[in-house]
């Protein structure tokens, strides 16, 4: 279908004065388009409407209440996305994070942080701030206006980019936390669909009328501009089926009643997903193990991985006036929820067809526990974010005389909120952020100066820090490898001494070592990422027998797994695991009382390849 004689499905088309003239006979819905907010006749019922809640009538006009009218009523210039496209940003101001020790937010353009206003309801729907409020209350809070919650929630509706790398996740004591920012995003997430499902309905109304009323003549402006090439608007990553059971449940519970009358496969749901509710009597017996046996894996991984483990999801969920529908066709959802494995999935299922538009609207994208899907496959997570905002290669039933010019023009990454929240951060997440998210309104990221882990350090080992010269950032890997080959295997080599653990911290590296101890006929074992568990045990016998003189070992399978390897007298850490609490984990490993040994190799790229230096050494010492 063509719009002002350029085709939908072409390079990005110029969007034509003439094109912006609506006539009431092309945009009604009897010319059988369709629009965005095409739903069943059950689902118009009258009764449960907020039609009446005007998109500005939410308090007073402050700079949080109007954000989403002057986002979607801004029109960016092509010097703008030229501009923009360069990726150089540059941070202006800073205001202290009040709720973390030792942390700031820093962020570009304007500081906009201190516009709230006592009155207002912050940008929210009325129904929507009321019913949060209420959740709140219930919950035992008292001071809404500074909780940590609502302070999150000003962020989002902001509509800037935000990188958060010290979000303390449920699994590490944060459940409160964790929660709050959680709560913030939910709301900002309902917000925006009910806010853009109000605008079409609304001019939807004003067609009826006008066309009711017998009139032939164009409708001018950009006020009926209000839809994208799909309907889905919200993005939510997440890396375990039991997070994301965590997070539908508390969409759930931030929908207001009147909008949740019913709840479609919420049983089919539970069984994809499993249920949090453990009996009383499971608990009762929970306790009693955990006081009779010592567990055998930390805390934060026991929290982490309780559930449904399980990294390949997708689901998609559609509000309508009364019902919540999971499960809903991609096409018709307001919100996915998925695992980037699974969209990687569905893009090799759809190379073909090409079938992947659903995710040419997306307005917002919410990565949630970052940290946990980089030690999954953070390829797959980048891939999903290249495919956002692409003009789509088919008509999805979309009333085109009805989009939005910044989807027409190409436009629409400019437009599109990335949120990234995670433990910690590493240069990959920095990446994404830096190159990837390109939002007009700018970008806003937590910055702390962070206490050291070596306090936690329990035995009484030589900690030894070898640094080794890099030219450029680029070359830092094959430098670490040639002082590896050149200064520290010469040393293992010639020693009579076994029980030597060599930790990696990417699977990258893990092979470049591998490769290189089997060129030199070295007696080694493998703990890899890939290494079934009938080799695993083998390994870990022959090592701690004297069998295999090193071991290698990854961040990622001490993730997913936590052995406890015995015979570890002499630890060499090839490169600093990104997780903090990972350093002294693996250092309390060693055994033994004489001459223990822990050897880390860095350069003075390390501080910018990896976040957890400072945190891990530099701030202890």
């Amino acid at each position: 279908m063509k719009r002002g004689g350029r085709s939908l499905v072409s390079s990005p088309p110029a969007f034509s004065n003439d094109a912006k003239k609506l006539r009431v006979s092309t945009i009604s819905n009897a010319t059988g388009l369709q629009t965005e907010d095409a739903e069943t006749e059950d689902d118009l019922e009258t009764s449960g409407t907020d039609e009446d809640d005007d998109l500005t009538v939410c308090g007073p006009s402050t700079v949080a209440t109007s954000s989403f009218t002057k986002r979607v009523e801004y029109k960016l210039s092509k010097v703008e996305a030229d501009d923009l496209s360069k990726k150089k940003w540059k941070y202006t101001w800073e205001v202290p994070a009040a709720d973390i020790s030792n942390c700031k937010w820093v962020g570009t353009g304007e500081c906009f942080l201190k516009d709230d206003d006592l009155s207002s309801n912050y940008g929210l729907k009325q129904k929507l701030y009321k019913h949060w409020l209420d959740v709140y209350k219930t919950s035992g809070g008292n001071d809404f206006h500074s909780s940590k919650q609502r302070w999150f929630f000003s962020l989002c509706n902001s509509y800037r980019d935000i990188l958060h790398g010290e979000k303390k996740p449920f699994y590490h004591k944060g459940l409160e936390e964790d929660s709050n920012i959680m709560d913030a995003y939910l709301m900002h997430s309902l917000n925006h669909i009910f806010r853009t499902r109000d605008l079409v309905r609304k001019n939807n109304a004003k067609i009826d009328k006008h066309q009711m009323n017998g009139k032939e003549e164009i409708l001018p402006g950009d006020n009926f501009l209000d839809q994208g090439f799909t309907r889905p608007k919200i993005l939510i990553l997440l890396p375990l089926r039991s997070i994301a059971l965590r997070v539908i449940e508390r969409l759930i519970q931030l929908t207001p009643a009147n909008s949740k009358v019913n709840v479609e496969h919420i049983d089919r749901f539970y069984k994809d997903f499993g249920s949090e509710e453990v009996s009383s009597d499971e608990e009762e017996e929970q306790s009693k193990n955990a006081k009779t046996k010592k567990p055998s894996k930390p805390s934060d991984h026991q929290s982490l991985f309780k559930g449904d483990t399980r990294d390949d999801f997708m689901i998609g969920i559609k509000f309508t006036r009364k019902t919540i529908k999971l499960y809903g066709d991609f096409y018709s959802s307001d919100i996915i929820v998925a695992s980037p494995l699974e969209l990687m999935t569905k893009f090799g299922k759809a190379e073909k067809n090409k079938d992947t538009d659903y995710l040419s609207s997306i307005e917002v994208v919410i990565i949630d526990h970052a940290d946990v899907i980089s030690l999954q496959n953070w390829s797959f997570l980048t891939s999903v974010v290249e495919r956002l905002n692409h003009i789509p290669s088919k008509q999805h039933g979309t009333n085109v005389m009805r989009i939005r010019p910044w989807y027409l023009d190409g436009f629409a990454r400019f437009y599109r909120q990335t949120i990234i929240l995670g433990y910690y951060l590493n240069p990959d997440m920095n990446a994404l952020f830096n190159h990837h998210c390109v939002n007009y309104q700018g970008k806003v990221k937590s910055v702390r100066e962070h206490r050291g882990v070596l306090p936690k350090v329990l035995s009484q080992v030589r900690q030894i820090y070898e640094r080794f010269d890099a030219s450029s950032i680029a070359d830092v890997d094959d430098a670490r490898l040639e002082y590896f080959e050149k200064k520290v295997f010469p040393k293992i080599k010639d020693s009579d001494q076994g029980g030597i653990m060599l930790f990696a911290s990417s699977y990258f590296e893990f092979v470049r070592l591998r490769n290189f101890l089997k060129s030199q006929n070295a007696s080694f074992c493998l703990l890899g990422d890939y290494t079934n568990q009938k080799d695993i045990s083998r390994a870990r016998v022959w090592f701690f027998e004297g069998k295999r003189k090193i071991m290698l070992y990854t961040e990622r399978i001490h993730f997913y797994r936590r052995y406890k390897i015995r015979g570890i007298r002499n630890l060499i850490i090839y490169s600093l695991p990104e997780r903090k609490e990972f350093y002294y984990e693996i250092v309390n490993m060693l055994e033994g009382s004489d001459d223990l040994a822990c050897t880390v190799l860095f350069s003075q790229y390390d501080k910018l390849q990896s976040c957890e230096f400072h945190r891990s050494i530099c701030s202890s010492q």
